[in-house]
């Protein structure tokens, strides 16, 4: 089993900031993982980062905007997100695996375990 605990939400304006954190524990994982999810929509990707070696991917819809890190030695894993917009208001979930090049890692098939979720606020 991998716990994960986010925290950093909240309520923020258009054009600001939050930093989202995800820590981790329990089992050993490769790969970790933002999702998010507006009500009425289905859950989207939004990054992943390979606990590895660090490389990240974004979704198309916040690449410049948000950046991905880890802190390998506090197994916590940081989403920056910079200029923030209306349709970025969501749950946001961490989820923790394995990274496969064998797998789509933007699919939440990919991830076993997740985390609560936090919501993120954006006022327009």
């Amino acid at each position: 089993q991998v716990q994960l605990v986010e925290s950093g939400g909240g309520v923020v304006q258009a054009g600001g900031s939050l930093r989202l954190s995800c820590a981790a524990s329990g089992r050993t994982f490769s790969a970790m993982a933002w999702f998010r999810q507006a009500p009425g929509k289905e859950r989207q990707f939004v990054s992943t980062i390979n606990w590895g070696d660090a490389s990240t991917a974004y979704t198309d819809s916040v690449k410049g905007r948000f950046a991905f890190s880890r802190d390998e030695g506090k197994n916590t894993g940081h989403l920056q997100m910079n200029s923030l917009k209306p349709e970025d208001a969501a749950v946001y979930y961490c989820a923790a695996g394995l990274w496969s090049a064998a797998k789509d890692m933007s699919s939440w098939r990919a991830y076993g375990y997740w985390g609560q979720g936090t919501q993120v606020t954006v006022s327009s």
